[in-house]
């Protein structure tokens, strides 16, 4: 190895199988990426990013951009942390003093269950508002249609009937994907659109789709988390093969009640090289997962904002029927047969995001009560429970379901009360910019603290760390924006 130190061999991990890394192969073995990008293409893009384009025209597609690219950072360290250690980024939050951390995700992450969920809920409801109420003419209120819908997930969920909902969620989602691209192309914005994605100008009246932007595109940092859960979960890679390097003493063995960072720390260099490739081709994989979802998603949200800035510009876009004046993209620019289309694609996309958040903030509050309670932690695991866990308030199990409830009660409680969605996506999206400071930081310096510089296929170079601390000055510098323009001004 030419620094002295000698490789482990470790027997069973001598046949582990290396992953081809031609595109097709790679593209198959992607998942946590693509989950993410599933769950950003909704509110955001179907609702903040129409009203940004129908208020102010093409002015705020520099803020798309702006918001991809400074975002990058804050999300690859997560899928970067657990494909270097094995863990999530959950489990390093045990290593803050008092283990401030796990308190400070569990307090957003039950706020953004409800205020933030009631922004994703509120958008698949007013898709189902447009179609049966606003034009078939049934006498339902929206948020009879968010109580519906949000009965229907939860019930997906707590029955786990969940791979055939995936599966029909992922064709409607390219129906989406395919219609856009065809209006998109069928009669393209002028040259002169283009300009905007680099004139920085914030018209009077549009800071709050402004923060929106930066908080929900291509989804809230606080996502981040749910990622890094997803890619350990994944077995694949170091999450894979973890345990055995801790049986073999190649690492430490990670304990939540005494957590010790030196124990998530994994140097790959001790390891054989063939265990070394394997590692490293996951870890290629892991980050073009990431990237075709992350920049896919740019791609379509602003496809959204210059059609509706070429179709339905100006409008205020907002009211209860705001899907039927987003459908004018299509019914106008194509023709009325566009309409079911659309309407699928819209609700599909709609629906996932708010059945993803679903398991997903409520699964993150039982990992933080599995982190936090010796008790809970000894009743672990949502997705196989014990007889026991599920006869147990206090199991994870039962905090995923008690927390998905409350989530899914206060909500409905909020759409009914404000009955304005674009509102409630706008504020949604705007707390998911203001919490968004914290993680993005935690998840850049864990990164620095797990893994060692020797490890060059893990630790990040020069310009991803100067571009992370960048990224998170402009978000720091956001956040106050946000504050002073929305409660002191």
């Amino acid at each position: 190895m030419g620094d002295g130190r000698s490789e482990v061999y470790i027997p069973e991990l001598k046949d582990l199988e290396l992953p081809k890394m031609d595109f097709i192969s790679m593209f198959k073995n992607f998942g946590p990426g693509l989950i993410l990008m599933m769950t950003g293409i909704g509110t955001s893009h179907l609702v903040t990013a129409p009203t940004a384009g129908g208020r102010y025209g093409f002015v705020l597609l520099w803020v798309v951009l702006v918001s991809y690219i400074f975002k990058y950072y804050g999300f690859q360290m997560a899928f970067r942390f657990t494909n270097a250690t094995g863990y999530s980024i959950m489990d390093a939050m045990c290593t803050t003093r008092g283990k401030w951390g796990i308190w400070y995700v569990m307090i957003v992450t039950l706020i953004q269950a409800a205020i933030g969920q009631s922004g994703r809920l509120v958008a698949a409801a007013a898709v189902a508002y447009f179609l049966f109420t606003d034009f078939l003419g049934w006498p339902f209120d929206l948020w009879h249609y968010g109580l519906f819908l949000a009965v229907v997930a939860c019930a997906i969920l707590l029955f786990g009937r969940y791979e055939m909902l995936e599966s029909v969620t992922k064709i409607f989602v390219i129906i989406l994907g395919i219609t856009s691209f065809y209006v998109f192309f069928y009669s393209p914005p002028p040259l002169s659109a283009y300009k905007h994605f680099v004139i920085f100008d914030v018209p009077a009246g549009s800071f709050l789709i402004f923060s929106a932007f930066l908080g929900l595109l291509p989804t809230g940092i606080d996502v981040s988390l749910q990622s890094s859960e997803w890619g350990k979960a994944k077995k694949a890679g170091l999450p894979m093969i973890r345990k055995t390097l801790e049986d073999h003493n190649v690492c430490g063995r990670f304990d939540p009640f005494n957590p010790k960072f030196e124990d998530i720390v994994l140097d790959i260099n001790k390891v054989d090289s063939h265990t070394q490739e394997y590692v490293k081709r996951w870890f290629k994989i892991g980050n073009f997962d990431f990237a075709l979802g992350h920049w896919f998603s740019m791609v379509i949200a602003a496809i959204f904002l210059m059609l509706a800035a070429m179709w339905i510009y100006p409008s205020e876009v907002e009211g209860r029927a705001v899907m039927g004046e987003i459908a004018k993209i299509f019914t106008v620019s194509v023709g009325p047969h566009m309409m079911v289309l659309f309407l699928l694609g819209a609700f599909a996309a709609c629906f996932s995001t708010a059945f993803n958040y679903f398991d997903g903030w409520p699964r993150v509050v039982g990992a933080c009560c599995r982190n936090l309670f010796k008790k809970t932690n000894e009743l672990s695991g949502i997705d196989d429970p014990s007889p026991e866990a599920r006869k147990t308030w206090y199991s994870e199990y039962n905090i995923w379901r008690i927390t998905m409830m409350y989530s899914l009660v206060i909500s409905v409680a909020i759409i009914a009360g404000v009955q304005k969605p674009v509102f409630l996506v706008l504020i949604a999206s705007t707390l998911a910019f203001v919490i968004a400071p914290i993680i993005f930081f935690l998840n850049v310096w864990f990164c620095l603290k797990a893994i060692p510089k020797e490890n060059k296929i893990f630790y990040p170079s020069k310009f991803a760390l100067y571009f992370s601390w960048i990224s998170l000055a402009i978000y720091v510098f956001g956040s106050l924006l946000v504050f002073i323009d929305e409660v002191l001004m």
